[in-house]
């Protein structure tokens, strides 16, 4: 075994060997990304380029220039650099052959202490901003021009010191370079937010395409084996701050010498304080026992009555004619003493008039109460001439679930209704489309007659306009007219085909593609606002299922991804797509994100973090349903301030 191993290891060297040099342009001195120690290059990108530089059979020699050089070295075919590593925006390419993302990053803005906070693009109006050349800051610059004084610069480091000099007011920097170049600049700091979004790419000029191929290829056989996490968590996972030893064992030794003396303390204080429980103890034994000997069953029967009055979930009291609280549970007392409930009215509940009330007419009376978004039921009962019993609950969930069941049966009314509308929608859509075919076929058969006219009369206009020009006028038209129509009556049949009630036997074959594409119809109104990105599988993944039910689970996904995102810079994003686990779905957005706590109760129902708008918490706990009704998961990955990730994944239809 020994000897194979041997021989597989000779093998695997050999080729490894036989591969050409591929020369990797370094340019930073920034860990830990690529960096110069005791003569060695070393750092993530180095390291991940030589792994993939094993896979490939290629030889990986660095070799360092300055950033600039290394930029126009990789756009030259002549050059000596092979491959370099730089930061490109998300969702911008350079104009060179650029692998698949490597590590993310993102630049934002670098201001001197005491300056204001930069909310957006639009507070660096008519400042002047240090821009580095060639930086990922500046590829993304080219197709977003800012309104404010650009001022290049060679170095992140030059943009700095020219802000201490007060020859720039911010600079837009890289976040590693910007971390190592701060402790080095104290007076500087950060005062954005994240303003672009970028990261690490291998970048070559066009001639290396073969080779850029096979980098993508042995990156993502990286990331599916777990090598490429391993290298993440090696270079990134982990601080390299040390620690003072002897300081530490110090501050330790002094602080269990004060932890030793308080025990001490504390022992001593202990030891007394048992002493003296122990004899009142006993004095209480002897106290209690000779009640216990007094007060017998009478004692006995106080403490079940008691039990049973605690056993129940509201507060209960017992008032007399004077409004004298003669006893009670303890539960609610605060709230029933507080003076804040309202009544129906919206007035401050008073108990002494309807108190009185009660015990004159000897009749009981119950009041519906309120605080803020806190709804109670209060109870008056007579108990004898003089007294009464009061007992308030809390019916604010009760409320809730009425006022959601009013909800659900409006949004029933109001679904019935849209399928009414979108039928008397479509006769007249009918009509136009008819009429405007027979316009169309009119206007072809006029247009000799109209050459003859114009003949006669060589000025004669239509409608003020050249005969000619009028025609294409009319003929745009009517074409811009019957479009609208076809588009009218579409988005009609998919309104009907949503409204129509489900049957959950009657599942029938349907294209994930098709279930996306009706759905962003019906949502034009609301998607409108943001960028709309679709990704659908040419394949056509299919799955066996209800059309409607799942049109409705993407309306309900793509209008919480609208609400969840702003819209100057909201992007929603759409695929579809098989893998291992079955066809799925993707909606993606940049929105504001949830914490772990909101996405564990998205699926309940009547949980919402919108109900201040109107949310009712259904929508999301009817999706989870009828996913599970078609035996899909639903997959959930979000951050607050990064996004949200969802994946429907479904059975695959099996081929006939």
């Amino acid at each position: 075994m020994k000897y194979c191993l041997s021989i597989l290891l000779l093998f695997s060297s050999l080729c490894l060997a036989s591969g050409e040099p591929v020369v990797f342009g370094v340019h930073s001195n920034t860990a830990p990304l690529e960096w110069r120690k005791n003569g060695v290059d070393q750092g993530f990108n180095i390291e991940l380029l030589k792994r993939i530089g094993q896979l490939t059979g290629h030889s990986i020699h660095p070799r360092r220039k300055s950033f600039q050089q290394l930029v126009r070295d990789v756009q030259n075919p002549n050059s000596d650099i092979d491959v370099i590593c730089v930061v490109s925006p998300v969702a911008i390419s350079r104009n060179a052959q650029q692998s698949d993302p490597i590590y993310a990053t993102h630049a934002k803005a670098y201001t001197l202490q005491g300056k204001s906070f930069i909310n957006n693009w639009q507070d660096l109006a008519g400042k002047r901003v240090a821009i580095k050349v060639g930086s990922f800051v500046d590829v993304y610059l080219r197709g977003h021009p800012q309104n404010f004084i650009r001022i290049d610069v060679d170095l992140y480091e030059t943009g700095f010191k020219m802000l201490l000099q007060k020859r720039v007011d911010v600079v837009l920097a890289e976040n590693f370079v910007a971390r190592r170049l701060q402790p080095l600049y104290p007076s500087v700091r950060s005062a954005s937010d994240p303003l672009i979004y970028g990261a690490f790419n291998f970048v070559s000029n066009d001639k290396n395409a073969a080779l850029m191929t096979e980098i993508n290829k042995a990156l993502r056989q990286l990331k599916l084996s777990g090598e490429y996490d391993l290298l993440v968590n090696k270079w990134f996972g982990t601080g390299r701050e040390k620690v003072d030893l002897t300081s530490t064992h110090e501050q330790v030794m002094w602080g269990s010498v004060l932890i030793a003396t308080l025990a001490a303390i504390g022992l001593v204080f202990t030891f007394s304080i048992s002493r003296r429980l122990h004899k009142r103890t006993l004095d209480l034994d002897n106290e209690l026992e000779q009640r216990r000997l007094a007060e017998g069953r009478i004692s006995q029967l106080s403490r079940q009555f008691q039990s049973v009055l605690d056993g129940i979930p509201h507060g209960v009291f017992l008032f007399d004619r004077r409004q004298e609280c003669l006893w009670s549970n303890g539960k609610n007392q605060s709230m029933l003493e507080s003076g804040a409930l309202l009544d129906s009215l919206g007035l401050h509940f008073q108990l002494a008039p309807i108190l009185r009330m009660v015990l004159n007419t000897q009749k009981g009376q119950v009041k519906e109460l309120h605080q803020g978004q806190q709804y109670w039921q209060l109870q008056i009962h007579p108990i004898g001439q003089e007294q009464a019993v009061v007992m308030l609950e809390e019916t604010t969930e009760q409320h809730k679930l009425r006022q959601a069941n009013e909800q659900a049966s409006r949004l029933a009314s109001l679904g019935e209704l849209s399928a009414g509308i979108a039928h008397e929608i479509n006769n007249p859509t009918g009509l136009i489309v008819h009429a405007i075919a027979l316009f169309s076929e009119a206007m072809q058969d006029l247009k000799p007659a109209i050459e003859h006219y114009r003949e006669q009369d060589p000025f004669w206009l239509i409608a003020g306009l050249d005969p000619d020009r009028a025609l294409r006028e009319l003929d745009n038209g009517s074409h811009t007219i019957e479009e609208g129509a076809r588009r009218i009556a579409r988005i009609v049949d998919d309104l009907k085909q949503y409204a129509r009630p489900a049957d959950q036997a009657s599942h029938q074959s349907l294209s994930l593609n098709d279930v996306v594409q009706v759905s962003l119809r019906l949502t034009a109104n609301q998607v409108k606002r943001f960028g709309v990105q679709t990704a659908l599988d040419e394949q056509d993944p299919r799955m066996r299922g209800d059309a409607q039910q799942l049109q409705q689970v993407m309306i309900n996904l793509v209008q919480n991804a609208c609400h969840a995102m702003s819209p100057d810079r909201g992007v929603l994003q759409l695929e579809t797509g098989r893998d291992p686990q079955g066809v799925f779905i993707k909606i993606r957005d940049n929105g504001c994100g949830m914490d772990r706590e909101t996405v564990q109760r998205i699926k309940e129902p009547f949980f919402t973090t919108r109900r201040h708008v109107g949310g009712t918490g259904l929508g999301l706990s009817v999706c989870s349903r009828i996913i599970n009704e078609h035996n899909g998961k639903w997959l959930v990955e979000s951050d607050l301030d990064q996004g949200t990730t969802m994946t429907l994944y479904f059975p695959e239809e099996e081929q006939a």
